[in-house]
């Protein structure tokens, strides 16, 4: 428990930005949740199992991250609560698990844009659709992908929320369509049985789709640049869960009633659907927006990225320039550059079937961390004002840490020996670097360019 950071300078860190500098609002904020939790997890049944068991974790980090509105989100909740120590790999997790889930999502969103562009007769060089261990020479429009999200991030949160508004309303709009279109479709004897792998799996599926719900972190790390943050950031939390779990639930109900189950382990999963009943155009147009809406869950992750990374610069477990602000757009376009050329050499270059699975590891261990943190925070800083706190006393965050550790312990073993390979990288970088430049004190917090 030593070398806690003092949480008077964490919150005056959270305070460099005024309110008239601040863009994000309640709006924003929910768009941003249900863009990041919505995506290709939206294709699968178990996606549902993980949506309710992260509404305990969603009210620990809407307790969490408006008592102490720091970007550094589970980095800083560890610090606080733990130490330095717990604070640098809590914030190094989260660095693996956004650089990987962005490359894997921008990896397999190339899939979606090849196959759209083939039904109009448009082939693609295969070379440039693979990476090199798969026969090709590069990914080439995964990396176009990340690096255009990340040029509109350094332009300022303003700027890039409203594209991500854009792309999420785009996105909400072909899976309302989808429903409308198939509802009819649906035959009820397709239900049965309703739990065609038993309880085991569907835990299974559970732990690993759990990073879908990054979109928890992915708000967290937004503290800085959310308008009214303690009002507004919870309550952008409950929304996003409720309406990502909303239609979670109506989705694989509507898909799994349409087309036995046994069928749906395709890659485009609601246009496979809607071609199964004639609705070619309706498949068409879901694939569209299926395109743009996957950009949406790249843009959040190299935010949430960038924002954990200048966090982490500022207490100096990385490199000090990575967390001063661009003096136009006030964001933290190096690390954005850090994070997006990062994920965007893996989402070309490098096979994503192994370094992917960080995420499922990775995710459920700092939520179990973010539930831990929510208990040692009550009993060491009593007085703290919350704005938000969760119900039903210390209940509700050991649940979530029960959670988490069920969903853990039904993980694959090459899971955990990736995510091992990552801390053990971690330990090299703190112990050659990080230990030298700490800096407890924060005494340059905050520089700019």
């Amino acid at each position: 428990m030593k070398n806690k950071i003092d949480v008077n300078k964490v919150l005056k860190n959270a305070s460099i930005k005024s309110e008239d500098e601040r863009s994000l609002g309640l709006f924003d904020l929910s768009i941003l949740g249900i863009g990041a939790m919505i995506g290709t997890g939206i294709l699968v049944l178990t996606g549902i199992v993980a949506a309710i068991a992260s509404g305990l974790i969603g009210l620990c980090y809407s307790e969490l991250s408006t008592t102490i509105p720091n970007s550094g989100s589970a980095y800083i909740y560890a610090w606080v609560t733990i130490g330095q120590v717990m604070a640098f790999f809590a914030g190094w997790t989260l660095l693996g698990v956004y650089i990987t889930t962005t490359a894997t999502v921008a990896n397999g969103w190339t899939g979606y844009v090849h196959s759209f562009l083939a039904e109009f007769g448009v082939h693609l060089p295969k070379i440039f659709l693979a990476a090199p261990s798969a026969g090709g020479i590069m990914n080439l429009p995964a990396i176009i992908m990340i690096l255009f999200i990340t040029l509109v991030l350094t332009k300022g949160t303003s700027e890039s929320k409203l594209l991500n508004n854009i792309l999420v309303i785009i996105k909400l709009t072909v899976i309302f369509l989808f429903i409308i279109v198939s509802v009819k479709h649906i035959r009820p004897a397709h239900w049965h049985p309703f739990f065609p792998y038993s309880g085991h799996g569907i835990m299974v599926g559970a732990s690993t789709v759990f990073f879908t719900f990054l979109g928890f972190d992915a708000l967290a790390t937004s503290a800085e640049d959310a308008k009214n943050v303690q009002r507004n950031l919870p309550r952008a939390i409950i929304i996003s869960l409720v309406v990502s779990t909303a239609l979670y639930v109506a989705v694989s109900l509507v898909m799994t009633g349409v087309v036995p189950y046994k069928d749906l382990n395709v890659a485009e999963a609601m246009a496979f659907v809607l071609l199964a009943k004639g609705h070619t155009l309706t498949a068409q147009i879901v694939s569209a927006g299926a395109i743009l809406g996957i950009m949406a869950v790249v843009l959040a992750f190299v935010y949430a990225g960038a924002n954990i990374t200048m966090a982490m610069s500022r207490g100096g477990f990385l490199p000090r320039q990575l967390s001063h602000l661009n003096s136009k757009s006030h964001s933290p376009n190096r690390a954005l550059w850090l994070n997006g050329l990062l994920a965007a050499i893996l989402a070309g270059f490098m096979d994503m079937r192994n370094l992917a699975l960080i995420a499922n590891v990775g995710s459920l261990a700092v939520f179990s961390l973010i539930s831990l943190a929510v208990i040692l925070l009550r009993k060491q800083q009593p007085d703290l004002p919350r704005p938000f706190k969760a119900p039903f006393g210390n209940v509700l965050p050991i649940l979530s840490i029960i959670v988490c550790v069920v969903l853990m312990l039904n993980i694959t073993l090459p899971a955990w020996i990736s995510y091992f390979i990552w801390l053990g990288i971690g330990v090299l970088f703190y112990l050659g670097y990080s230990v030298r430049h700490i800096d407890i004190d924060q005494e340059h917090a905050g520089e700019a360019e």
